[in-house]
């Protein structure tokens, strides 16, 4: 009986078949696959959930980390920098949080790039159909002929 038992949950085990994460990925149909936010269905889409929440993370905390730090301590945060003369509050609001604004869009770009050719996705570019070339001595918008 126990024999059975073992054999019956083997049975149950499945098995990815030995795909890779990239070769799972082109074999799932993306019409039929249920989108969770807290549970991605797919490696693609763990991925860029990890790097989506991490970058808002460190956005939640280059944006209102001052502002919170400005409220609980507020005399270390509106005391005069020595270097520029500012108090620090204004600083990290006014350069840090542009700045890393700045930052995260482009870390953002390269890791999704890398996630792109990591599953094997490439970017198609618009390029508009083109027309005929119009000759030369083609009448202008009035009539007349262009000089």
């Amino acid at each position: 009986m126990a024999d059975k038992d073992k054999q019956e949950s083997a049975e149950d085990v499945r098995t990815d078949g030995g795909l890779s994460d990239v070769e799972r990925e082109k074999q799932i149909d993306y019409m039929d696959v249920e989108i969770n936010l807290l549970k991605p269905a797919t490696p693609f889409m763990r991925d860029h959930q990890r790097v989506i929440l991490i970058g808002f993370a460190i956005w939640v905390v280059t944006t209102f980390g001052p502002i919170t730090a400005t409220r609980l301590a507020p005399d270390a945060m509106t005391s005069t920098m020595p270097v520029l003369g500012f108090p620090l509050h204004y600083f990290l609001i006014a350069i840090v949080g542009p700045s890393a604004a700045l930052i995260l869009s482009v870390w953002y770009a390269r890791k999704r790039d890398q996630i792109d050719d990591k599953y094997g996705i490439e970017q198609q570019v618009y390029e508009p159909e083109t027309t005929e070339t119009v000759p030369d001595d083609a009448a202008a918008a009035d009539g007349g002929v262009s000089e």
